[in-house]
C-alpha cells in the first residue's frame, strides 16, 4: 500500500499565512517563509501553498514568495492561486514549485487542464475543487468560495481527471475550519470513482480526524492549515499515531 500523505496548507493574503472558518473570517498564522520551513523539518510530506485571493484581485500568483519558500524546503511544494495560464506556470516552476493547483481557471477554461497536463505532465498538475451541499448536490464554488456554480463535484472530478490531472484537491466548504472531521462519505465516493489520487481538505480537528480520512474516506492525503499553524497537533506525533493505527506513513 501507498504511504498516505500529510500535507500543510498555507493559504496566503497580503504576504502572510491567514486561516478562516467556512472560508470566512480570516486571521493571521505567520510568516509563510518560516511555517514552510518548519513543516518541511518536522517531517510533512508536501506543502501546498494557496494565494487565495489572487484570481478575485485579478492578478498572479506572488512569484517572490514561492522563491523564498522553495528555498528553504526540500519536499514537493504545489501552488495556486491565480493560475490560468501554461506561461503562469512557466514561471512557478523556475521559482521552485512542483507542482500548480488550477482551481476557477480550469472550470472557466476547462482545456488549461489539457494544457498543462501535455506541457508538463499529469504529475504536476492538481484540480482542486471547492464545493459545498447545496440541496443534496455538492456543487462547485469558485473566486475561492464566493462564486456559486451549478457545476456538480463528481462529473467535474471525472472531466478533470480524463483532461490531464494527476490529483485532485477537495475541499469541502461546510467543514473548512470547523475541526469537525472530513467529509469522508464524500471522499470515499470520489475516490473510488476516480483512479488519481484525491486529498482531503476541510474539518480537521484531531488525531482522530486524519485516521478516519484514511480508512472511511479512503484518502490518498489529507491536507490540513489551523492544527499545525496554531501548533494543536504537531506532525511528528500526528504519524506516530497513525502509524500505530496500522496506517502507512513516512516517518
Amino acid at each position: 500500500m501507498l504511504t498516505k500523505r500529510i500535507i500543510p496548507c498555507l493559504d496566503i493574503k497580503d504576504g502572510r499565512t491567514v486561516k478562516g472558518v467556512n472560508f470566512l473570517e480570516l486571521r493571521d498564522a505567520g510568516d509563510p517563509v518560516e511555517l514552510a520551513e518548519i513543516y518541511a523539518n518536522e517531517g510533512a510530506d508536501e506543502l501546498v501553498f494557496l494565494d487565495i485571493s489572487a484570481t478575485e484581485e485579478k492578478r498572479r500568483t506572488l512569484a517572490e514568495l514561492v522563491l523564498r519558500v522553495a528555498e528553504k524546503v526540500n519536499i514537493p511544494f504545489t501552488v495556486g492561486g491565480g493560475i490560468s495560464s501554461v506561461e503562469d506556470v512557466d514561471l512557478l516552476l523556475k521559482c521552485g514549485a512542483d507542482k500548480v493547483s488550477v482551481n476557477s481557471a480550469a472550470v472557466r477554461n476547462p482545456d488549461l487542464i489539457n494544457e498543462l497536463s501535455s506541457k508538463f505532465g499529469a504529475q504536476c498538475v492538481v484540480v482542486a475543487i471547492d464545493a459545498r451541499l447545496v440541496d443534496g448536490k455538492w456543487l462547485v464554488h469558485l473566486v475561492g468560495g464566493k462564486k456559486a456554480t451549478s457545476i456538480e463535484l463528481f462529473s467535474w472530478a471525472k472531466e478533470a481527471q480524463d483532461r490531464g490531472a494527476g490529483e485532485i484537491l477537495f475541499t469541502s466548504m461546510d467543514h473548512d475550519g470547523t475541526k469537525n472531521g472530513f467529509a469522508n462519505e464524500t471522499l470515499a465516493a470520489l475516490s473510488e470513482m476516480l483512479h488519481i489520487p484525491v486529498i482531503a481538505s476541510g474539518g480537521a480537528g484531531a488525531v482522530s480526524h486524519f485516521t478516519d480520512t484514511f480508512i472511511e474516506g479512503k484518502a490518498d492525503a489529507a491536507l490540513a492549515a489551523s492544527v499545525f499553524h496554531y501548533k494543536e497537533i504537531g506532525i511528528p506525533f500526528l504519524k506516530i499515531e497513525l502509524k500505530k493505527q496500522g496506517i502507512p506513513v513516512r516517518l
